[in-house]
């Protein structure tokens, strides 16, 4: 019988960060969140502010398994990664993918408050610096409706993309584009990414014939083991993808990907740049397009100066409190 996981909160182990973004990213300017150690390693639970009630709960499994658990068994010492390039113009968006090492790109569209316009020519500079054996793929974060989303894929495929990751929020949506798309004799693979980590049912993506590609991130999903379940289960080629956070969660992303069996994609892993700074002593940094398999060491002098504001520390504990209630609440039921 597996027995509770400790509670840092009770011994006042917690500690808060706060780390600015310096470009946007998907609304955010800063990251937040907790981490504490356990006898097994450091944990991160720093679930979007979006996330509430039960939806917390396994950001917390999660992170409890960091902590008391640790890793399955890796079969590979290394994982490749994609660069990722914020909705930024196409300078900036060139510059990233050049100084990145990396060999796949990730571009954010469908940014509020812009245009298609926008997204083709950062999509057009993103190739440019990859080059044509480079590998481009977009994310609309469900931002699209059907139609909005067979004219933006069909005008973005003249940049060869990889695939497009979730275009449309409605797994229904998902299904028909890719019939649209084929249609067109524009079959470009359909990755799910919220149609997975935020769905009641994560298999109906499979049901409705809906994806070509799973985009896993571990803490939604409820540790690297649940992660593997789903993985093993939804049958899909996996890429791994991170929640943007610091070096102490990207290191579960980094043992979901070095556990599967097999990894076709590059992982959407190298997000330590989002970031003005980490917490450990060796971030989880690309070099030459891949992040190494290995645990991270948190950084006291660096993880005081992020510390959150008092204000900031105190909802977060709260946060976390509820939600260790609620955790406690689902295992007795």
């Amino acid at each position: 019988m597996t027995s509770a996981p400790t509670d840092p909160t009770a011994s006042g182990e917690v500690r808060g960060y706060s780390l600015a973004m310096p470009v946007r990213f998907r609304g955010l300017t800063q990251r937040q969140g907790l981490l504490w150690r356990g006898p097994a390693g450091w944990a991160e639970w720093s679930p979007f502010l979006d996330y509430a009630g039960a939806e917390l709960v396994p950001w917390l499994r999660a992170a409890d398994e960091a902590a008391e658990q640790g890793w399955p068994h890796a079969v590979r010492s290394e994982v490749p990664v994609n660069c990722t390039v914020p909705a930024v113009g196409p300078e900036q968006a060139y510059a990233i993918v050049a100084a990145s090492g990396c060999a796949t790109a990730k571009v954010k569209v469908a940014e509020r408050g812009q245009t298609l316009t926008d997204d083709l020519a950062r999509c057009e500079a993103v190739r440019d610096a990859l080059g044509a054996d480079g590998h481009l793929r977009v994310d609309a974060n469900g931002a699209w409706d059907l139609e909005a989303a067979e004219r933006a894929v069909r005008a973005l495929d003249r940049f060869d993309l990889e695939y497009v990751e979730q275009p449309c929020l409605a797994v229904e949506d998902l299904a028909a584009l890719r019939v649209r798309l084929a249609r067109a004799g524009r079959p470009v693979l359909v990755a799910a990414d919220e149609s997975i980590r935020r769905a009641e049912d994560p298999y109906r993506v499979v049901a409705l014939d809906a994806a070509d590609v799973a985009v896993l991130k571990v803490a939604p999903l409820g540790g690297v083991r649940a992660a593997l379940e789903v993985a093993e289960r939804i049958g899909l080629p996996v890429v791994v993808s991170s929640a943007v956070e610091t070096s102490v969660g990207l290191a579960a992303g980094v043992a979901l990907a070095a556990a599967l069996p097999d990894l076709p994609y590059a992982c959407g892993l190298g997000t330590i740049g989002l970031l003005a700074d980490d917490v450990v002593t060796e971030p989880l940094r690309p070099v030459g397009g891949m992040l190494p398999v290995r645990p991270v060491v948190v950084d006291e002098e660096r993880l005081a100066a992020s510390a959150m504001t008092p204000e900031d520390a105190h909802a977060w504990r709260d946060r976390l409190a509820q939600t260790r209630a609620l955790t406690s609440e689902a295992a007795r039921a």
